[in-house]
């Protein structure tokens, strides 16, 4: 298989520590892709035609991209239960939207101050987005650490990732202040080997 990827990029994180936990990192060949809202990768578009990583090639398959169908497929292709079953399956499922949704709205700031000019930069569409993700992380501090401490599930591996990003690119925000199981739960997840691994190059 072969991962079109960018190495700062959350929704890769979360693919490539999944990859790291199941055992599957030397199936994936790594091809490095950058691109932007304004600049979409070129030569990504044959394998998703939003020109956004990630996007797996596979040999059984046409290309699959988004991550949330790539860790799935993965998941299943180890055959690692990470979604689980049952009511458990829709819980998790749900979790990992919620960190996806942080990372969306981390995005957005990170974009607005980025690639908007200056001068029409809009202070409240920041806040707006940074209001989601303080909700989304006081909502995993109390209604998720159940599920953040069993097992190793994917709710476990896009949040850890969705908080590695915060730190990342919007660490001044201070996303741990009155979330201190959260704060505590990550702390051990950060330290994991799949986690320190594919720590994002500063820049």
């Amino acid at each position: 298989m072969k991962l079109a990827y960018s190495p700062t990029s959350p929704y890769v994180r979360k693919i490539m520590v999944l990859l790291h936990e199941t055992g599957q990192l030397d199936d994936v060949t790594l091809e490095e892709q950058h691109g932007t809202p304004l600049a979409p990768a070129v030569g990504l578009l044959p394998q998703n035609p939003l020109g956004k990583v990630p996007a797996l090639e596979r040999a059984d398959g046409p290309s699959i991209y988004d991550s949330r169908v790539i860790c799935a497929y993965l998941d299943d292709r180890a055959k690692a239960g990470l979604y689980g079953s049952g009511a458990a399956r829709w819980d998790l499922l749900t979790l990992e939207a919620t960190a996806d949704g942080i990372l969306d709205a981390a995005l957005l700031m990170v974009y607005e101050s980025r690639l908007r000019p200056e001068e029409i930069r809009m202070d409240a569409w920041i806040e707006g987005q940074w209001g989601k993700i303080e909700r989304a992380c006081a909502a995993l501090n109390t209604r998720w650490m159940s599920q953040l401490s069993a097992p190793m599930n994917i709710g476990q591996i896009a949040v850890g990732s969705a908080l590695g990003y915060l730190d990342f690119r919007l660490d001044a925000r201070g996303w741990r202040k009155g979330n201190d199981a959260l704060a505590a739960w990550f702390q051990t997840f950060d330290s994991r080997p799949s986690m320190q691994a594919t720590v994002p190059p500063a820049g």
